[in-house]
């Protein structure tokens, strides 16, 4: 499964890349926002840290499908190869990934609330789709569930699309879709920590360093002591 990092705050993107193996970074017009700086420039400083090769994802605003393929050109033209294009499906958006795919540029799909837009964005040849699994539970639906059918959907069709399911409350909602096979998530940093943090592993490593310092005679004590 790829693991990203949705966010465009530079300081929670190095936090995780310094843990965690990470394949990359999503971003939309909110998040670069939230991060309040010039969007190409935070843009830019997150191409200039992620590995080589590492997969960023950006968002266009037009309306239209002419709008967003000049758009399209020129976050390539800044940001360089491995830049994944998000478009939100619509109608326009969906002419739009039709014409990008079909010259070999890569596409996301996004604002994805239900199955049948996943798989319509498949179909028009988008490398990912980004269904909305926290935001699809907050207006009455299951977005685990959702983001399941769009995966069978594209397999049963077989399309190579894969789902990139995003906007995440809890780990639960990563762990269902890990063990189902989803080819890929894009979470906050919080929530990405949260995979790896635990209330009993934290005990339990109070309890090692305990008993070790019991053992020795002495706190703050390691192998390299010894």
């Amino acid at each position: 499964m790829l693991m990203l990092i949705d966010s465009a705050d530079l300081k929670g993107i190095r936090r995780i890349y310094d843990m965690f193996p990470v394949d990359g970074v999503t971003t939309n017009p909110t998040i670069l926002k939230n991060a309040g700086q010039s969007p190409m420039e935070q843009l830019k400083k997150i191409r200039a840290f992620i590995p080589h090769g590492a997969q960023l994802h950006v968002q266009t605003l037009s309306s239209t499908a002419e709008g967003i393929l000049k758009e399209a050109e020129h976050l390539l033209m800044e940001l360089g190869d491995n830049t994944y294009i998000k478009i939100p499906v619509c109608n326009e958006g969906v002419k739009a990934m039709k014409l990008l795919s079909s010259r070999g540029i890569n596409v996301t799909a996004t604002a994805i609330y239900t199955a049948m837009q996943g798989f319509i964005a498949g179909k028009a040849g988008a490398k990912f789709v980004a269904p909305y699994v926290n935001r699809l539970d907050n207006i009455g639906f299951d977005g685990v569930e959702v983001a399941k059918n769009i995966h069978d959907m594209l397999t049963c069709h077989g399309l190579e699309t894969k789902v990139l399911a995003a906007s995440f409350k809890n780990t639960q909602q990563v762990l269902s879709l890990c063990e189902y096979g989803i080819g890929s998530i894009t979470a906050s940093p919080d929530v990405l920590e949260q995979l790896v943090n635990h209330q009993i592993t934290s005990l339990a490593i109070q309890d090692f360093n305990k008993d070790f310092s019991d053992l020795v005679g002495a706190p703050d004590k390691t192998m390299l002591d010894f």
